[in-house]
C-alpha cells in the first residue's frame, strides 16, 4: 500500500484523536497517500497536490510553498510492515486516514483483518466518496465520515455521490463531520442532512483553521449553531496541543 512519508519513513504515529467523535482517545495513525478530492484548505495536501496539476491551494502565495514531487511522498509498505510498526504502539484504537484511505481499499482490506484479529478497534476517515465493499465494511468498527462542502473548491459532481451518501448514511458505524469555514456553509449542511436522513446526533461542526486562533474565532458562533440544531461540535485538538504539525 501507499503510504504519506515523514521524515523518509511511514507516516505511522501515535498520538490522540483530535477531531469528532472519538476526540482525546489514544490512536495510532496510519496515513494513506492519495486523494481523489483537492479541498483547497487541505492540511495534508502532500498526499495529493503534485506537481503539474492544476489544483489550487491556500498556501499557492505563501513563500517557499511549492506542490510536491511525487515519488519523494510516498513509501510502498505491505501490511504485516504496517502491523509490525503498530504493535510498537500501546494502544489499541488505529485510524486509517489520508488522503482519502478508500482508494486503496483491497490493501488496506488485508491490514483491517490483521488488525481485527489482533483485537484493535478500527476507525476509517474518509471525505464519503467511495462506497467500502462488504469485506471491508464488515471488519471497521467506525467510519468519520468528512464530507466537503462548496468552500472545499471541489465540485458537486465530485464530492456528492448519492450511493455513498446513503450508504454512510444507513450505518449505525458513521457520523458525519463537515468543515465550517462561514455561516453560510451552514445551509449546504443542512440541505445535505435532510436529503440523506442524517440525524442530528450523527452530525459534527468543525471549524476550518490551523491554529488556535483561527479556531477559536470560528468556535463561538459554531457552538451556538450546534447548540440550536442539536449538532455535535468538535474541536481541532491536536492543533491547540501540539500546532500545526505532522506526525503528532
Amino acid at each position: 500500500m501507499k503510504l504519506a512519508k515523514l521524515n523518509g519513513r511511514p507516516e505511522i504515529f501515535y498520538s490522540i484523536q483530535g477531531e469528532g467523535k472519538s476526540m482525546g482517545k489514544p490512536a495510532i495513525f496510519v496515513r494513506t497517500s492519495l486523494c481523489n478530492l483537492h479541498c483547497v484548505w487541505c492540511d495534508t495536501d502532500y498526499t495529493w497536490n503534485w506537481e503539474k496539476t492544476p489544483f489550487k491551494h491556500v498556501n499557492d502565495n505563501k513563500a517557499g510553498y511549492s506542490k510536491y514531487k511525487k515519488e519523494e511522498w510516498i513509501v510502498e509498505i505491505d501490511a504485516d510492515e504496517v502491523l509490525s510498526k503498530i504493535k510498537e504502539h500501546p494502544c489499541k484504537r488505529v485510524i486509517l486516514t489520508g488522503g482519502e484511505p478508500l482508494m486503496q481499499q483491497k490493501e488496506l482490506t488485508i491490514l483491517a483483518q490483521l488488525l481485527h484479529d489482533d483485537g484493535y478497534f478500527i476507525e476509517v476517515e474518509t471525505n464519503g466518496t467511495l462506497k467500502p465493499a462488504p469485506d471491508f465494511d464488515s471488519i471497521i468498527n467506525q467510519y468519520n465520515v468528512s464530507p466537503k462542502l462548496s468552500n472545499s473548491d471541489n465540485s458537486v459532481q465530485l464530492r456528492e455521490k448519492e450511493d455513498v451518501y446513503k450508504f454512510f448514511s444507513k450505518s449505525d458505524k458513521s457520523s458525519f463531520k463537515f468543515v465550517i469555514d462561514d455561516p453560510k456553509d451552514l445551509d449546504e449542511v443542512t440541505n445535505l442532512i435532510s436529503k440523506y436522513n442524517i440525524h442530528p446526533s450523527d452530525v459534527y461542526l468543525m471549524p476550518q483553521g490551523t491554529n488556535g486562533a483561527a479556531l477559536n474565532q470560528k468556535q463561538q458562533w459554531l457552538i451556538e449553531i450546534c447548540k440550536k440544531h442539536g449538532y455535535n461540535y468538535t474541536d481541532r485538538l491536536h492543533i491547540h496541543i501540539y500546532g500545526d504539525k505532522r506526525g503528532v
